[in-house]
């Protein structure tokens, strides 16, 4: 399945949402060049929507890392919302939970670009905590 973008804007910050795969092969490299026309047309405040994103892999994560690099390298930065929990799993088990600022809604990751306003982040170390609830040890 391929990677397609959905583009907004909501008060000056570019709103993408992913459909489809983000993994490795052409999905990882559209991505980059999608990011890449961002950066150079002048969007370097971007927030992911993640609602729709069936498959995410370590590449399509390391993806994520590169692109949030590049718009900081650029004066930027990037949020992510709406992530499922096996996208979750994946950046707990990849030790990137902190890597991102998580946000649970569209609202929250627009607000995370004001210093100014009050959001409300993922809570990833509660989530954490019920997998290890979930997964006793042997």
């Amino acid at each position: 399945m391929s990677l397609e973008f959905i583009h907004g804007e909501r008060e000056g910050i570019e709103i993408l949402t992913l459909h489809g795969n983000l993994t490795f092969g052409g999905e990882d490299l559209d991505l980059r060049r999608e990011l890449d026309s961002l950066i150079k047309a002048g969007k370097i405040r971007v927030a992911f929507n993640l609602i729709n994103l069936s498959k995410l892999d370590t590449t399509g994560l390391n993806t994520l890392v590169f692109g949030r690099e590049e718009l900081r390298r650029a004066g930027g930065n990037l949020a992510i919302f709406n992530l499922n929990r096996s996208h979750i799993e994946l950046l707990v088990e990849m030790q990137l939970e902190t890597a991102f600022d998580v946000l649970p809604t569209e609202a929250d990751a627009i607000d995370s670009f004001f210093p100014d306003r009050q959001i409300k982040r993922y809570d990833i170390l509660e989530f954490v905590e019920s997998l290890k609830v979930k997964k006793p040890k042997p």
